[in-house]
Parts: structure tokens; C-alpha cells; sequence
């Protein structure tokens, strides 16, 4: 009796859909951590964007004075804006003019305020402004 096979063994069916079963987890897998760093990318971004708009502001909108503001941006970004004077030692740089002022102003932005590792970054930057007599 001459045994002849035409097709493939229940074993090696199971093992060549455990391998593809394998294959698509992983793919998957990649696929979605990809969309999530995108999704993380994505907010950074948007947080950037609100940080530089309010550091515009400050100085012509909102004026350079000692202050802190806060407020929230689409239910998911929590900004705080601190102006303080600077103050800066003027031994080696001679005199400074009296007629301007030098601001600091700081901006932090932060997200997912709801998680207890919330996601923020922070902007500062000096500006100057002529005194009022």
C-alpha cells in the first residue's frame, strides 16, 4: 500500500495559525503604541501652542506687572502664569537705564489632570518694559 498525502496534517494547521495568531498580536500591539505616542505627541503640541499664545499676551494683552493667573482651555488644559519682577545684580554690568523694568514670566501648562501623573511642561522667559512715572 503506497501512502500518499495531498494537504496538510492537523498539527501543522494548528501551528501555522498559532505562529500567524502570534504574528498579528505583536503587529497589532506596534501598531497601537504608535497611535498612542501620536495621541501623546498630539497634546504636547497643543500644550506648546497655549503656553507660547499666553507668553505673547503677557506684555500687551495682560500687562507686565507682578501677577499670577490661572485658567482652563477646553476642559483638559490647566495653564498658570506668574509675572515677577527680576531682579538681577548689576555689579559687572555697569548701570541700567532707570526707565525700564525686566519681567519674568513664566508659564506652565499642564493635562490629564484627572490621572495622578498628570503631563506638564513649563515656559519662562524675561521681558521688558519702560517704568510709568
Amino acid at each position: 500500500m503506497i501512502n500518499k498525502q495531498k494537504g496538510f496534517s492537523l498539527l501543522e494547521i494548528v501551528i501555522a495559525f498559532s505562529i500567524l495568531a502570534l504574528s498579528l498580536g505583536i503587529l497589532l500591539k506596534i501598531f497601537s503604541g504608535g497611535v498612542n505616542s501620536a495621541g501623546v505627541a498630539e497634546d504636547y503640541t497643543v500644550a506648546v501652542q497655549v503656553a507660547e499664545g499666553l507668553m505673547a499676551r503677557a506684555g500687551t494683552e495682560i500687562p507686565l506687572a507682578a501677577t499670577d493667573n490661572s485658567g482652563m482651555i477646553n476642559d483638559k488644559y490647566e495653564w498658570f502664569l506668574t509675572i515677577t519682577p527680576y531682579i538681577f545684580n548689576t555689579d559687572n554690568l555697569g548701570q541700567t537705564p532707570s526707565n525700564v523694568e525686566l519681567f519674568k514670566v513664566k508659564v506652565l501648562v499642564r493635562w490629564d489632570i484627572r490621572n495622578t501623573q498628570y503631563r506638564q511642561i513649563e515656559l519662562t522667559t524675561l521681558k521688558l518694559s519702560t517704568k510709568t512715572l
